[in-house]
């Protein structure tokens, strides 16, 4: 079990973000790797907040990785190869079965009968 713990704090113009913190003592540096589809991304920052004893992870989203489907990103650290986080996108076809979108399919189609109900009661008026 790793004494290091990641929470996410916001996913914001293309940048998941997070906080790393750690049950211990003595002076570590961590060893982060994010990977997507078992590729290693690049650009992932780690930032120290000494003060408060904490890590700010930054993984900036590559553009050419968004795409139709389920795309899954795991959050490692390396040197005990524990998955400390991950987040998914989820885009295009595979959310057309998902029940947000059904449900936002049922407002719009709701909306549209309840425009034609009224449009009908005004005419028979």
């Amino acid at each position: 079990m790793s004494n290091l713990t990641l929470t996410k704090t916001r996913l914001f113009e293309g940048v998941w973000e997070g906080v790393l913190s750690r049950n211990g003592d003595g002076n570590y540096q961590p060893d982060i790797e994010v990977t997507h589809l078992q590729e290693a991304l690049n650009d992932v920052q780690v930032t120290e907040k000494a003060e408060q004893g904490l890590w700010v992870v930054r993984v900036p989203i590559p553009a050419k990785l968004i795409a139709d489907g389920v795309q899954t990103f795991l959050i490692n650290d390396k040197r005990s190869g524990e998955t400390l986080n991950s987040f998914s996108l989820m885009s295009g076809d595979a959310l057309s079965y998902d029940i947000r979108a059904e449900v936002t399919l049922l407002r719009e189609e709701l909306d549209m009968l309840k425009s034609a109900f009224r449009r009908h009661c005004l005419e028979t008026m």
